[in-house]
């Protein structure tokens, strides 16, 4: 999407440094759908921001959940294919943690930028409310 000037936020701070703030405190960009009325720039991105959070909130508890129920029939049939399961779930979760991250950290950027870029399926949710 286009760069925008994202002018100052209901905080009194920047928009775009409002916005860096929800990507990376997540409580932040929540209060912000609520209070924020005037910065479409700053509503956008706090809307994006707690998608983000809880859509992958969302699929780490199926993955825990799996993961778990896999385990406990891996752990009934043999011990070394539980400790099979158990090396390839921190595997997992070290990858899913590392892309949470990367996400929190990108949109952080981008949106200090100015850009108002979208994540994947959740961008459109994310402009459709914050306009």
């Amino acid at each position: 999407m286009q760069n925008m000037s994202s002018g100052k936020s209901a905080l009194g701070l920047d928009g775009n440094v409002t916005a860096v703030i929800g990507y990376l405190i997540g409580l932040v960009a929540l209060v912000m759908i609520f209070i924020e009325k005037d910065n479409k720039f700053v509503r956008y991105h706090a809307i994006q921001s707690v998608l983000y959070q809880v859509g992958l909130g969302v699929i780490l508890t199926i993955l825990i959940i799996a993961i778990t129920i896999i385990g406990l029939v891996a752990g009934m049939a043999s011990s070394g294919l539980a400790t099979i399961v158990g090396i390839l779930s921190i595997l997992i979760f070290s990858v899913f943690g590392l892309v949470w991250f990367i996400g929190m950290i990108y949109g952080a950027y981008k949106s200090y930028q100015g850009s108002e870029f979208k994540f994947p399926v959740i961008g459109n949710f994310a402009e459709k409310y914050s306009k």
